[in-house]
């Protein structure tokens, strides 16, 4: 019995426009692919430009440029057959394809069938879609070669593509027509933008394609964070008859993985699928990393206010070290970051590490307590955080001042509370971006997505930041995910947050100011922003599903949606204008990622009036 072949699929982390080192770490992939003795690599969608090009693909010569790199990468496959992911202009069309290269000679291209359209992606702004069963002949470098609807031979095994979207087409899906043509092996070349419990759909899409086509179904994902928001988790995973035979791990610090397999049933080594906190603490912490370093900035400047936002953040930053460490090692680590390897002696490496990277203030108001400074302050020093304080009264102060004086009266909390709520939040941010400034650092914004949903943030306060981590999670995961690394990720500096109520602590202390005072419990946020944005749903239908399942007065209920939905259509230009932000859950607000909406409108008007008609 002839023994079963071994095939592997690596995930490579990319950047638009670094050529040299994309196509630098393909070669290094395939190289320890051959070193696995496997026969066949199939590389991620775009893997030579990266997916996040934007409109780069709409120019003539972006996609010329990695067709020439296609022809540099073309030698280095003598001994396996590569498939690598690239775009190909024809005319003035622009393909989303995949080059088949054996044995260092180019064998054709498959063409993208099924653009994708939802959430955070606009492919059709860039690529046309290929029509199934089409083929062509291109040239390149005066060879013509066939392009289109292709499927290739490797010895005996018969294989095709399908490119990321292609197979989440259902019945459409260009898998039906491989299977009518007897492929033994389907692989899929992906750019799967991470989110929080996606893994799992994942894996039932490729279990149950392996079991319906009958054959083996290999898929390849892209890794990192690769142009600023979209986290790709760099999975790999090969099904067969309906079950899952080999899984890598995910959100790999590495430049790349390799995962070879041979064909055969047999389950082979498998990864377990982590919960969704630890899929959080994994992706942003890559997210970080990779933001940092792709960016070339020195650090990170956060303002710890003690509270649950930018206590997340100061935790994210300390994994970000920590997870670094144990994947890459001190040296490539500190190497990766452009930072000074630290001396031998140090006793805590981690705490020196997250000290030489990450600056926090505590900016105190006579609004604050000592509540959120003992909070601040022991969170900084538990993760070796460099840690400073100081009041802004008196920056407070002169900007009230000044104003009382043009207009000829005093500002008072029963008349302006708006107005000196935000000169605080704003008065905080100039001081922590002349912080950021001095180290050339990152500032972080501690925006949550239920802050962005109702516009309960300040505008050049605490919205102000290079990067924006938490900005697409809402704050009922966040409070929940905290007690959570309390435990798990062995943070006991979280104790003191643990035990506070949010509060933005704006308002004199004696009016005991909390978020969900001032908005509605988080916990109703969450349900109505999922039925609202995720699934679109109009008011009328929230309220009619909410009222059966949540255990809220009627009339309460209405007053939170109508509360949710004025805030929301009033506040979309404080989302336009918010930091880039990391895609880390199902759906996210930022309008320059998933959720477009009109800047001024009529707010709902008509549809918040039927609440009362009930």
């Amino acid at each position: 019995m002839k023994s079963p072949i071994k095939i592997a699929a690596a995930t490579v982390n990319q950047t638009p426009l670094d050529w040299n080192g994309n196509l630098d770490r393909i070669i290094r992939a395939i190289k320890e692919a051959k070193s696995e003795k496997a026969e066949i690599l199939c590389l991620p969608e775009l893997a030579i430009t990266g997916y996040g090009s934007e409109d780069l693909f709409l120019s003539y010569w972006y996609p010329q440029k990695a067709v020439s790199q296609l022809t540099k990468l073309i030698p280095e496959c003598e001994g396996i057959t590569v498939a690598v992911g690239l775009p190909v202009r024809i005319q003035e069309k622009v393909f989303n394809t995949v080059a088949v290269i054996e044995n260092a000679k180019l064998k054709g291209f498959v063409a993208k069938q099924y653009m994708a359209i939802d959430g955070v992606h606009y492919e059709f702004r860039w690529f046309t879609p290929w029509k199934a069963n089409e083929v062509i002949q291109i040239e390149i470098e005066g060879e013509k070669f066939p392009f289109g609807d292709l499927t290739f031979y490797h010895q005996d095994i018969h294989y095709g593509f399908e490119i990321c979207e292609d197979a989440w087409r259902g019945p459409i899906r260009p898998g039906y027509r491989l299977h009518e043509r007897k492929v033994d092996l389907i692989f899929n070349p992906s750019a799967s933008h991470f989110a929080m419990g996606k893994t799992k759909e994942r894996k039932e899409l490729i279990s149950k394609s392996s079991k319906q086509f009958d054959c083996f179904y290999c898929y390849a994902n892209l890794l990192g964070n690769e142009s600023g928001r979209m986290i790709f988790d760099g999975e790999i995973m090969l099904g067969k008859s309906g079950k899952i035979i080999s899984r890598n791990q995910l959100l790999s610090f590495q430049d790349f993985q390799v995962k070879s397999f041979y064909l055969e049933e047999k389950v082979q080594e498998t990864a377990e699928i982590q919960t969704k906190e630890e899929e959080f603490v994994q992706a942003a912490s890559l997210g970080l990393f990779d933001y940092l370093r792709k960016s070339k900035s020195h650090g990170f400047v956060l303002s710890l206010s003690g509270g649950a936002d930018s206590s997340t953040i100061a935790i994210l930053v300390s994994e970000m070290v920590k997870r670094g460490i144990q994947e890459l090692g001190i040296v490539l680590f500190c190497r990766k970051l452009n930072i000074q390897l630290p001396p031998s002696q140090i006793e805590n490496i981690e705490k020196f590490l997250v000290g030489e990277l990450l600056t926090t203030a505590y900016q105190g108001t006579v609004n604050s307590s000592d509540d959120t400074f003992n909070s601040a302050e022991s969170l900084a020093l538990s993760i070796g955080a460099k840690f400073y304080h100081w009041k802004i009264d008196e920056e407070i102060k002169s900007y009230t001042s000044k104003i009382e004086k043009a207009i000829g009266r005093k500002l008072t909390w029963e008349k302006d509370d708006i107005t000196l709520q935000n000169i605080q939040a704003r008065s905080r941010s100039p001081i922590i971006w002349m912080l950021a400034n001095i180290n050339n650092a990152l500032l972080l914004s501690t925006s949550n997505r239920s802050e962005g949903d109702v516009g309960y943030t300040t505008m050049d306060g605490d919205t102000s930041g290079s990067i924006s981590p938490i900005a697409a999670v809402d704050k009922y995961f966040i409070l929940h995910w905290l007690s959570w690394a309390q435990e798990n990720l062995n943070q006991p500096g979280l104790k003191y947050v643990n035990s506070l109520q949010p509060s933005a602590e704006l308002r004199p202390l004696d009016k005991t100011q909390t978020d969900e005072k001032d908005l509605m419990p988080y916990s109703v946020i969450v349900e109505i922003e999922k039925l609202a944005i995720r699934d679109k749903r109009s008011p009328m239908d929230i309220y009619s599903i909410l009222v059966d399942e949540l255990d809220i007065e009627s009339s309460m209920l209405k007053s939170y949606i109508k509360k949710f939905f004025s805030l929301w259509s009033r506040n979309q230009w404080k989302r336009e204008r918010l930091a880039p932000s990391f895609h880390l859950d199902e759906f996210n607000v930022d309008p320059k990622t998933w959720y477009r909406f009109p800047i001024l409108s009529g707010g709902y008007q008509e549809e918040l009036e039927q609440l009362d008609q009930l």
